[in-house]
């Protein structure tokens, strides 16, 4: 083989580049012809380059995967807690622990395998039959059997098997939005020879693997297989990344080390005073371990994933599918949103918005895109006969020229054929004029259907006692055919210069631009209606046509901006398009604003990409590499990134990004697959409602570690100050355990149950690497602890002084324990608002967990056996009393932390 062939086998297009090359030279590159190859150098090939077929993953095995979550600090901790639990015989608490462990390896085990499902989806893309080309014979093999060098037939309704250099096209549509995003068709041509530096959605001569034939017929030559294809590049980028760490499990871990140390630190200290108190060896180990176990938040994971399950079940709600737990608080704490455009901002359905008659301002069309409800509106307000009559022609003009179908069934529309054909149907509709009513009124007598190298459609009806030709397709086709314009009184010659200014008003605000023209015809009976007949026509007017923004994305974008997220377009559609999108949205003010592919590719081969992504927020012309490449700069930015995507191209973004957000209803499986989450109405949204949910997730997983940490700290301190002070141990080993398991254990999976404070929108995202443990947290964990440790300690001391026995004030000082976690859970619910200012019945798990928790206590006081295993027993009403209502120091005390801050933060303001 020559260097041009291993250029191409290797997968390298820097030497000779199919798209850029005449098809005799890229044939003679690759040793091949038009009647294809011999089955020997195929086979030969094949042996060389390996089948056709993306790599397959190695699958790890479920139990290796289960084994997996438990490589954790917190999870070491917590065996470690339930080992001790067991050593000193706590079998419910060390069976507690155990449980917590194994819903959690269970749940994580199921979320990694289902990830090992992506690069499987990617393998459905690549059709499993082919019909080639070998040796002039025409057969059908299997796709894995292509090589380099053999020549593909293709046809409507064909998978593209690999990538080729086309050799022959007629009438050539191919729908390539899983690799380029764009929405609509794109026409082929093998005649043309691009330049080198062409974008992928440009490169009209090519066809790639996992693309799909929609209209005509094609013969290509295979440049690429396998791995070297664009979707195989794909293929290798999702399966060598490995998806960041979400913020919560990487806060998680810090929190756990710094809890292990601060916990490790602190019993060894209560050892130390306990044994230079004299206390014997044993139950100084059964006070460390019941010290440990209990300030240890074992109850965390679980509370942790009902938050997040509670979070994946709001957001259901939201239309956003949770394919990764963790994904639940991910999404809420994005800095960054880098969106995709058509389906996600935009309804991804062609309409006609825009009518452009000579001369005239546009007229503005309403309504919806499918269904005809809108109307037609000029500037100068309400249309004159003369203006009436004007749009009736192009109306008729729309519709005879047109092969689409726009039907009503019932309440529903339904609809086929070419987007811009039932666009402009349902426009016809709004205007007053329906197919069937325009078929029947007007028969037709000729047409001439449309064709990808033709440009337009064209079709003879009889009207009256005469034959029209009616003719549709794009401006550069139609005006050399056409001699006079349509004016509101009479037609008038043409001005072609004019014409053509308003059709590129027209382009720069986006549009896609439809030409119509008619004129009377006169065709003799043998004579064959062809494009040799389509002269001294009048132009009618122009249709501007667009993919409109979703009503809700102009608010979903500044909700974001209020949210403290930046958002950013990523597309693969012309820069004109993303720019006109952009303006609405208000991401961008001009089309210089707009950064393309090759405006990437400079950048990074100047190593000017970071700064470049730091200021732009619109991306056209994007090839999926260069996605990846924007995703990764942002997070080397400092930015904590969602990406949304729902073509196969998105893959290694949505891979990549720390949360990937797929589209449900026009995504891929690869996309679904490779995402941690779902949008199951493809709208922008719905991601910012998501967000909205993650913060009150993250938020609900402080607030349960608040209580069970500050609760923990509390125990230490009432430790601490009772063995400074010389005291009996305020708490007994056992005691402590079921302080733990009660009081906590209900209240902290309560907590997880706190609906949204209103506010989530308004606040900006915390930054990524803001631990749990913030300046916040330290203060209200800080001073929460030392009123509950003070305040039980001083009634410990204090019931001593008095003459009581020790058991007598253990009994007492473990209710008003209790007491004080009843209280706390009410500190708890918000940061920064009043416990009295949030309504008490709207969490009704709380106020049942919170009763539930004290009824189970003064149960236990009652029952027999259990009241003599915690030493405990009944105490009078008035008592019971009184020690709830010192438990209420420790909520205004929290209150007047509160409001200090918020005094300090409004000052500050």
């Amino acid at each position: 083989m020559d260097k041009a062939s291993d250029a191409f086998f290797s997968g390298n297009s820097l030497k000779l580049d199919p798209h850029a090359t005449p098809t005799g030279e890229v044939l003679r590159a690759f040793r091949s012809s038009p009647q294809g190859l011999s089955q020997t150098d195929a086979a030969a090939r094949l042996n060389e380059f390996g089948p056709n077929k993306l790599p397959e993953s190695k699958t790890i095995s479920m139990g290796t995967v289960f084994l997996h979550q438990f490589a954790s600090p917190l999870i070491y901790v917590l065996l470690a807690a339930a080992i001790l639990s067991a050593i000193i015989q706590e079998w419910s608490d060390a069976g507690f622990i155990a449980l917590v462990l194994l819903i959690n390896g269970i749940i994580g085990a199921i979320q990694e395998h289902s990830a090992q499902r992506a690069a499987a989806a990617l393998q459905k893309l690549v059709s499993t039959y082919c019909r080639i080309l070998r040796g002039s014979d025409s057969f059908e093999t299997k796709a894995e059997d292509l090589v380099p060098g053999d020549i593909v037939l293709l046809e409507s309704g064909d998978r593209t098997p690999a990538d080729a250099r086309l050799l022959v096209s007629h009438d050539l549509e191919v729908d390539e939005s899983l690799l380029t995003g764009e929405s609509l068709a794109v026409s082929k041509n093998a005649d043309l020879v691009l330049d080198s530096e062409t974008s992928l959605a440009d490169r009209k001569n090519m066809i790639f693997a996992g693309s799909l034939v929609k209209r005509g017929r094609a013969k290509g030559l295979i440049v690429s297989t396998g791995i070297h294809t664009q979707l195989g590049q794909i293929s290798s980028a999702v399966s060598a990344k490995t998806p960041p760490k979400t913020p919560l499990l990487i806060r998680m871990e810090s929190f756990t080390q710094r809890v292990t140390i601060v916990v490790g630190i602190s019993t060894i200290l209560v050892g130390a005073v306990a044994l230079s108190r004299g206390m014997p060896l044993n139950e100084i180990f059964l006070l460390v371990v019941a010290l440990a176990v209990s300030a240890i938040p074992e109850g965390l994971p679980v509370a942790m994933t009902v938050a997040l399950a509670i979070g994946m079940g709001r957001m259901a709600k939201s239309n956003v599918i949770v394919r990764n737990l963790m994904a639940v608080e991910g999404l809420g704490s994005c800095t960054y949103i880098a969106t995709d455009k058509t389906g996600t901002l935009t309804v991804n359905q062609l309409t006609a918005r825009q009518i452009a008659f000579p001369g005239l301002e546009p007229w503005e069309i309403t309504g919806s895109s499918l269904v005809p409800d809108g109307s037609i509106k000029s500037p100068q307000g309400p249309l004159s006969t003369p203006e009436k009559a004007l749009l009736d022609r192009l109306s008729k003009t729309v519709v005879l020229a047109n092969e689409g179908v726009l039907s009503q069934h019932g309440d529903d529309w339904t609809h086929h054929g070419d987007a811009v054909d039932v666009a402009l149907l349902v426009m016809a509709h709004k205007i007053g004029l329906t197919m069937a009513e325009a078929r029947n009124s007007y028969p037709e007598q000729a047409t001439i259907p449309f064709e990808s190298e033709r440009l337009f459609s064209a079709s003879v009806n009889q009207v009256g006692d005469t034959s029209q030709v009616f003719v549709k397709g794009a401006l550069e086709r139609l005006l050399p055919m056409c001699s006079t314009m349509a004016g509101v009184e009479t037609d008038a010659p043409l001005d072609a210069a004019l014409i053509e200014r308003q059709a590129m008003d027209l382009a720069g605000q986006g549009y896609r631009v439809i030409a119509l023209a008619a004129a009377g015809i006169e065709l003799k009976d043998s004579q064959v209606f062809s494009e040799e007949n389509l002269a001294n026509l009048t132009l009618i007017g122009l249709v501007g046509l667009i993919d409109p923004l979703r009503p809700e994305a102009k608010e979903a974008i500044a909700n974001c901006r209020k949210a403290g997220i930046k958002v950013a377009m990523i597309t693969g559609d012309h820069p004109v398009t993303a720019a006109a999108i952009s303006r609405e949205l208000k991401l961008a003010e001009s089309n210089e604003a707009v950064v393309t592919g090759a405006d990437l590719k400079r950048a990074a081969e100047r190593g000017e990409l970071d700064v470049l992504t730091t200021k732009a927020h619109v991306f056209a012309r994007v090839e999926p590499k260069q996605k990846l490449e924007i995703v990764e700069s942002l997070q080397r930015n400092g930015h904590f990134v969602a990406v949304s995507g729902d073509g196969a191209n998105d893959a290694p973004a949505l891979q990549a990004a720390h949360i990937g957000v797929a589209m449900g209803e026009s995504g891929t499986d690869v996309a679904r697959e490779t995402a941690d989450l779902i949008i199951t109405d493809d709208n922008f949204s719905s991601i910012v409602a998501g967000v909205r949910e993650g913060r009150v997730a993250y938020a609900n997983v402080r607030k349960v570690i608040f209580l069970l940490i500050s609760t923990g700290f509390g125990e230490i301190v009432l430790f601490t100050l009772a063995l400074l002070a010389g005291l009996p141990l305020p708490l007994l080993a056992v005691q402590l355990l079921w302080l733990n398991l009660v009081t906590n254990g209900i209240q902290d999976l309560a907590l997880a149950f706190e609906k949204a404070e209103g506010d989530e929108l308004e606040k900006p995202p915390r930054p990524p690497r803001d631990p749990i443990f913030n300046r916040m947290m330290v203060e209200r964990v800080v001073l929460s602890g030392c009123v509950i440790g003070s305040v039980a300690f001083l009634l410990y001391q204090w019931m001593l002084n008095r003459g009581y026995e020790v058991d007598e004030a253990r009994n007492a000082t473990l209710l008003l324990m209790v007491l004080f976690e009843n209280i706390h859970v009410l500190n708890c619910r918000s940061e920064s608002r009043s416990a009295f200012s949030t309504r008490l019945f709207s969490n009704p798990f709380l106020v049942m967990g919170t009763i539930s928790a004290q009824l189970i206590h003064i149960a236990a006081m009652y029952t027999p056996w259990l009241s003599e295993t915690l030493q405990i027993q009944p105490v009078s009403f008035q008592l019971w009393l009184e020690l709830l209502l010192l438990a209420f120091v420790l909520l205004f005390a929290s209150e007047a932390q509160k409001l200090i801050r918020r005094l300090l933060n409004r000052k500050i303001g």
